[in-house]
């Protein structure tokens, strides 16, 4: 067990992740910004955030929104200023928030000065700082690696006669981490903001920085079938999760302890124990929190997800790791939808109560489901290069906020057609009606952020699964110095006696009341009792 006191900002809090393009529209482009964003940060300070994850902004021609890089130590202009964003910081910093950004080491954009230095020729002093090859003897591409987009991770610059390597779209070129002066170039982008006073990176594909030096084809993958991606047809033994990714991330660790109070999220999507490797060790500590995204990736069933949460709990503590969830980002859809209505505040309590950090996807908070987007208005370059792969766009989980039940639900001003289309029922599921509902999903989320703050038993109190005889209810306990809190959840519909386990005072249930002690747990229903 650890006291709240003992604990770093990053293992106490919640990390709510902002997309920024999505959150408010201050100057009326339909899109949103920085000088948005501040205007909201009251908002996110009442929801009982520690910090808020802000979604690429850097200079883009915005082929992947963001995520293709032109320069990593400004702002784009769609977004606003370098003063734009000093003003976030210090009004971030005033609430009591730390701030995030989001940092793409792997590749840049090939409209960044260094890609078009690259192109110049194979005498380039900026060629060797991406990853290029000679065709295969038919004149191809160098092996059967993919995109995660979709086709080949090549593409051949005719110019020279060679191919570049790209795991995303061919504007966003490989960086070739191999090289001191990319890793120097790199490490210095970190620091440009940590000076500005960031607080901490989400470190985007963290376990794809290096390729194996032999550049082997991959092997197929047995279990694909039609209708999954194109990527997945290989297995990736040779561009994911290689040794050299470590010493990498160490670099980057090693330059976050060159200030104070700083961390990193790395996305990886990897099993558990290839996962803690990212986490390094008390001796060497490498990302502070190497993201768990396992939630989103089970099926929804008490028993498998039970059954997940004791054995990552284990395999944390066995490797000194700080647990992390997360159920939605902008990668993957909504919870809301993936679960169901009759099971969100369920995932919502599992969320907010187990042991570690959890991140909260903008909205989900308000009860935000996917959207459905019409083909003439998908904008991800995801769906739009496989348009025959139903869940490739990722427009969905993407749409503006839903603020209020005015002109485009108040993410942007009246007449303006905002970059995606607002949800149908935004008239009623937003921040102004649910502020007024004293049962809302809002103020749901804020009872969970409350009791966290109340009860240090679910901060840095011990976790521990409870038996009961039903395959549809998980049950866990956090203890903290003879505090001791039980979270029932029932996966299923029908009602369910949960004897004891129910037996002490209800501090909160998601169907809005206080049932008297060792009352049976209704249908989807979560339950946070003080345990005797």
């Amino acid at each position: 067990m650890t006291q709240p006191s003992e604990l770093k900002w990053w293992q106490r809090g919640i990390i709510y992740q902002i997309y920024p393009r999505s959150f408010q529209d201050a100057s009326g482009d339909g899109v949103g910004d920085l000088r948005g964003i501040t205007s909201r940060l009251p908002y996110v300070a009442s929801l009982g955030v520690e910090a808020v994850w802000l979604s690429p902004i850097f200079v883009s021609p915005m082929r992947d929104f963001g995520y293709d890089v032109a320069d990593y130590c400004d702002i784009d202009p769609l977004f606003g200023t370098l003063a734009d964003f000093d003003a976030l910081v210090a009004e971030a910093h005033r609430l009591g928030l730390k701030v995030m950004l989001d940092y793409v080491p792997n590749h840049t954009s090939s409209d960044h000065a260094w890609f078009q230095e690259a192109l110049s020729g194979k005498d380039s002093p900026k060629r060797d700082w991406y990853v290029w090859r000679d065709p295969a003897p038919d004149g191809g591409p160098p092996n059967n690696w993919k995109s995660h987009f979709g086709g080949p991770a090549w593409t051949l610059d005719e110019a020279s006669g060679q191919y570049y390597l790209h795991q995303f779209l061919p504007g966003q070129p490989d960086l070739n981490w191999s090289n001191p002066e990319v890793q120097a170039a790199m490490l210095d982008a970190l620091r440009f903001w940590l000076r500005r006073g960031v607080d901490g990176f989400r470190v985007d594909v963290m376990n794809l920085l290096a390729e194996d030096e032999r550049f082997l084809d991959e092997p197929e993958n047995p279990d694909w079938r039609p209708g999954m991606n194109e990527y997945a047809q290989t297995l990736h033994i040779y561009t994911n999760d290689q040794p050299a990714t470590l010493d990498y991330v160490r670099m980057m660790r090693g330059v976050l302890d060159e200030f104070d109070d700083r961390m990193m999220v790395g996305e990886i999507y990897l099993t558990v124990e290839r996962l803690l490797r990212y986490a390094g060790t008390p001796e060497a500590p490498l990302a502070h929190l190497p993201f768990n995204f396992h939630l989103i990736l089970l099926p929804w069933d008490a028993r498998e997800i039970r059954a997940f949460v004791d054995d990552y709990d284990v395999a944390c503590r066995a490797t000194h790791s700080w647990p992390n969830w997360v159920l939605g980002n902008h990668d993957k859809p909504r919870f809301k939808s993936r679960v169901g209505a009759d099971q969100y505040r369920v995932a919502q309590t599992l969320l907010l109560t187990l042991r570690g950090t959890p991140t909260a996807y903008y909205g989900d908070e308000i009860g935000m489901h996917d959207v459905p987007i019409p083909p003439e208005r998908m904008v991800d370059p995801a769906g739009l290069q496989e348009p025959d792969v139903p869940t490739a766009s990722r427009d969905p989980e993407r749409t503006p906020m839903q603020w209020d039940t005015g002109p485009n639900a108040g993410f942007a001003p009246a007449g303006v057609t905002p970059w995606l289309p607002i949800a149908d029922d935004a008239d009623r599921v937003n921040v102004q009606v649910e502020e007024g509902e004293p049962h809302s999903d809002l103020n749901y989320f804020r009872a969970l952020t409350a009791l966290r703050r109340e009860h240090p038993a679910l901060l840095g109190g011990e976790y521990r699964s409870l038996d009961t005889q039903h395959t549809d209810v998980f049950a866990f306990e956090r203890t903290l110095e003879g505090e001791r809190l039980v979270v029932l959840l029932n996966f299923g519909g029908e009602t369910r006696e949960v004897g004891d386990l129910a037996g002490g005072e209800t501090l909160l249930s998601s169907l809005n009341d206080a049932p008297p002690a060792a009352s049976p747990l209704r249908p989807n229903e979560a339950r946070i009792v003080l345990g005797r």
